[in-house]
């Protein structure tokens, strides 16, 4: 598990982009995979743990894929 921050998120679609020095490039990440009830989405700059893996969805410019995502406390 490494700590990310969330680039970009949309609401609308339940999913985003999270960057961290272990994921060049960003990591795709789904409202799915956000270990924490009633969480469905995610704001930009926010710090999270991820879980990852690869190959993610290179088609789509991600090399990495959000196994799991943890929200921070503040």
């Amino acid at each position: 598990m490494v700590t990310a921050t969330v680039r970009e998120w949309s609401d609308e679609e339940g999913w985003g982009v999270l960057d961290s020095p272990q994921t060049p490039g960003g990591c795709f990440g789904h409202f799915s995979q956000i270990e924490a009830t009633g969480f469905r989405t995610l704001s930009p700059g926010q710090q999270v743990d991820l879980t990852w893996e690869a190959p993610g969805f290179p088609q789509d410019g991600y090399d990495y894929r959000a196994v799991s995502i943890v929200p921070r406390s503040a």
